[in-house]
């Protein structure tokens, strides 16, 4: 069953769960779509085994499918120091045509004025160092410099080099706003097919933005919730969005939202009261407790353990809901976080407030 309101403050401990290295994917599945999903109903607890293409039978005529088409960019850089010494630059943020911040990994760190060789004959000079990341100026356009040099950035659980094939495989199919270090990947499974299968359905189909930063996969470094700060992400809610979501409410839909930057971003918007168009960056900490505004349910992967994201998951069904699903799901073999497989959730009672 899902949980009541916390009657004591928890801990980072209790978002802990024990998974098989052999369950975390490697590989996307060989067909986009090819994943399982599984359905877990929050308010009740009761979940079920299907595939991911069975999204178009939990969906009703008049939702609302919200996704991001943020888009990733190839974000690892190799090159060199002056003094030869290796570096490895993972872009976090666009500042300008030529100038982004990024975290930098070398022998002794980096400091201001350091000019770095990068991969292509490019020559980057470092700006400023502060709070872990480096601002960097690039001699030529650092986006079709990315396009031509750069490195799918695949997240630190992928145990392997990028590949060719990430290029495609580690960007949704309906990806537009370049910004990104890291996938949405809750849209990974999205194919035309099924795209064209939702909308014959008469579900709806809305945008947003959020730049989805290297900051995702950073862990809580305090069993404390309450000292941990949120890393910062970009994001756009447009007006035709919000309009939809207005519609959605009025004909009675569901906001069925895509992957957890969804959330963030529509839940981040409507943090004075009513959704609203917004652009700007959120610190926006979903944790139990967290009453949400705009979102009615959420097509999601499976997190790391102790994550801001799988906690996210636990504020929206029940964390204990939410943590028997992760159990059966180790149990029956799902495959987890970036390439793996996803699960439909819906809301436990407790988490819902309209405004």
């Amino acid at each position: 069953m899902a949980d009541s309101a916390p009657e004591r403050r928890l801990t980072r401990a209790d978002f802990r769960f024990e998974l098989p290295a052999e369950l975390i994917a490697q590989q996307p599945p060989a067909v986009r779509g090819a994943s399982r999903l599984l359905a877990l109903d929050g308010a009740g607890g009761g979940r079920r085994d299907l595939g991911f293409p069975d999204l178009a039978t939990l969906l009703a005529p008049g939702d609302l499918l919200v996704r991001n088409d943020t888009r990733v960019l190839p974000a690892r850089v190799r090159g060199h120091k002056a003094t030869g010494g290796a570096v490895e630059l993972l872009v976090e943020r666009l500042l300008g045509e030529r100038r982004f911040s990024a975290q930098l990994r070398s022998s002794k760190g980096a400091r201001a004025g350091q000019e770095l060789k990068l991969a292509g004959g490019a020559l980057a000079r470092v700006v400023a160092v502060a709070d872990g990341l480096a601002e960097l100026e690039l001699d030529r356009g650092v986006r079709d410099y990315l396009e031509a040099h750069g490195e799918v950035p695949l997240p630190p659980y992928i145990a392997r080099p990028a590949e060719a094939a990430d290029r495609a495989r580690y960007q949704t199919v309906y990806a537009r706003a370049p910004g990104a270090v890291a996938a949405p990947t809750a849209g990974l499974h999205f194919d035309a097919p099924l795209l064209a299968a939702l909308a014959a359905r008469g579900v709806e189909v809305a945008d947003l933005t959020l730049h989805v930063g290297a900051g995702t996969f950073q862990p809580l470094r305090s069993d404390d919730l309450d000292a941990h700060r949120m890393h910062a992400e970009w994001l756009a809610v447009p007006a035709a969005t919000v309009a939809a979501v207005a519609a959605t409410r009025a004909r009675g839909g569901r906001v069925v939202a895509v992957g957890t930057t969804v959330v963030r971003s529509l839940e981040s918007a409507a943090a004075g009261g009513a959704l609203a168009p917004f652009e700007g960056e959120t610190r926006l900490f979903i944790r139990p407790g967290f009453r949400f505004r705009v979102v009615d349910a959420l097509v999601t992967n499976f997190h790391l353990p102790e994550s801001t994201l799988l906690m996210l998951v636990c504020a929206f069904a029940g964390r204990e809901a939410v943590l028997d699903a992760y159990a059966h799901a180790v149990r029956s073999g799902y495959r987890f976080f970036s390439y793996g497989d996803a699960m439909f959730v819906t809301p436990a009672d407790e988490a819902r407030r309209r405004p």
